[in-house]
Formats: structure tokens, sequence, C-alpha cells
């Protein structure tokens, strides 16, 4: 298996710029953004994040499935972000049992390569008020268990910050 980076944390506490720093060292290197304009802000936001990356960064644009990354050429690749992948799943009809075996059939897939994975912890706030929303955050929770499990370094992103939270510094 590849080597697994996953890089968790709350809104706007770095998540993306940390994993571009991290892949910037690398040759041949995919970003797969999971993030669909669905109205013009959100338009706005996937603009200003596609003019942050460095230009040698081939895009690709998530539209079903994690596993459509293998059909392109890399030795590295940025997942950003399963938060979104996994909310567009859910409100497409996908049953939690679905989203879960989809990521461990991504996860058996990962041969000799470098994949950097982007997620949000939604764990840290409280007991969100309506039905979807608690679906959405242990679905999301199970997920970021799965990846954190099979992962070689997990860092909690924190105010720009980040603490590796499993695995080695040098590694």
């Amino acid at each position: 298996m590849g080597k697994i980076i996953f890089i968790l944390g709350g809104a706007r506490s770095g998540k993306s710029s940390f994993a571009i720093k991290l892949a910037e060292k690398e040759k041949n290197i995919l970003f797969a953004a999971t993030a669909k304009p669905s109205d013009s802000e959100m338009k706005e936001r996937i603009e200003k994040h596609k003019k942050s990356r460095p230009k040698n960064f081939k895009t690709v644009e998530i539209k079903e499935g994690l596993s459509e990354i293998f059909r392109a050429n890399f030795n590295t690749a940025i997942i950003d972000c399963l938060t979104i992948f996994v909310a567009g799943k859910m409100m497409r009809g996908n049953s939690e049992q679905q989203i879960l075996e989809e990521i461990k059939k991504f996860l058996t897939e990962i041969k000799n390569k470098k994949i950097i994975i982007v997620s949000n912890e939604v764990g840290g706030g409280i007991v969100p008020k309506n039905k979807l929303a608690r679906k959405f955050r242990d679905v999301l929770g199970d997920v970021n268990k799965m990846i954190s499990k099979l992962s070689d370094k997990v860092y909690l992103m924190t105010a720009g910050i980040p603490i590796l939270i499993k695995g080695r510094k040098n590694d």
C-alpha cells in the first residue's frame, strides 16, 4: 500500500494550505477537488482555491467516486476534501454503508502512491439539532476513523498550526 497522510481540522484551520505545502516538493502532483459550485459564493471560493495551487499541480474534479483519481498518472495526490465528498454522497441518497464501502475500496486501491487526504473534524462541537446533520456528523466521523487507522501520519490543524497526532515527524 502507498503512503497515506491524513489532515484533519476545523473550517479555515489551514488544512488545504498545509496539504499543498507537503506536496509541493514532490513531482507529478494531482489535486483531486471534491467541491461543486452550487451558488455564486461557492463558485468564488472554488476559484480562489484554484488560484492558490501551484501551477504544476494537475487538477481533476471528482464527479462520482474517489477511485477516479487512478485514471490520471501521478506520484502524489491531494484529495480535498472528504467533508464535501461525503456530504455530496449523502445528498445524492447514498447510505452510510455505501459510503463506507466506497472508502474501503478506495483505500485498497492505493499502491505505490502518496495520498494526502483532507477532511474536517466534526466531532468537537455540539450535537446537531436536526437528524440529517447528526447523520452527516456520524458518517464523516466513521470515515475519518477508517482513514486515520490506515494512515501513516495524521495531522490535526488548529489555527494554521499542524499537530502530528499519529506517525513520526521525519518519516
